[in-house]
């Protein structure tokens, strides 16, 4: 008695899975990259994209009135004029104690401020308080606890050079504030 293993259904046979089929043949896939592609339509049509851009050069040239010139164009003439005619400003880090400590603390790496000269008379004169600096960007602060005895604090502002020396004048001679922008 010969017993077939063969997977063939049969009415005793109640298994889930049905019998394997097979896969037909088929050819290869093959994919191509966009740069490929490009490549070879610009070889079967080499000359359609030096066409374009003749066409498009000369609707420019209609467009401007056939008229070409030499030189930039006048926007571009302008700015290169303002570049040669701008003085080179040369930023600085100063140094600025400030009177009021508090004040300060309100400050952050960044902040743009005012700085204001109040004049400190020892005859008790008033005297009118004048902006040393607009727009000041503050590089560093001090830390919690760096204040001096009577007050004060010291920050560190980035400012054009001969604004710096203001400040260097107005804190010999005065007391100074700052006003966030």
């Amino acid at each position: 008695m010969t017993t077939s293993h063969a997977l063939s259904p049969s009415s005793h046979d109640h298994s889930p899975v049905p019998a394997p089929l097979g896969v037909p043949p088929f050819e290869p896939l093959r994919v191509r990259s966009g740069r490929q592609r490009w490549r070879r339509a610009l070889r079967r049509r080499g000359r359609a994209p030096a066409a374009i851009l003749v066409m498009s050069a000369a609707a420019l040239a209609v467009a401007a009135g056939g008229k070409v010139s030499d030189g930039p164009p006048p926007a571009a003439a302008a700015a290169t004029s303002e570049q040669r005619r701008a003085p080179v400003v040369r930023w600085v880090s100063a140094p600025v104690r400030i009177a009021d400590a508090e004040t300060v603390r309100l400050l952050r790496p960044g902040d743009r401020v005012d700085v204001i000269a109040a004049p400190n008379s020892p005859m008790g004169e008033a005297g009118e308080a004048r902006v040393v600096a607009t727009g000041a960007r503050v590089a560093e602060v001090p830390r919690s606890g760096e204040t001096r005895s009577d007050g004060g604090a010291l920050i560190v502002l980035s400012v054009p050079r001969s604004t710096a020396t203001l400040l260097a004048g107005a804190g010999v001679t005065g007391q100074l504030a700052v006003t966030l922008c």
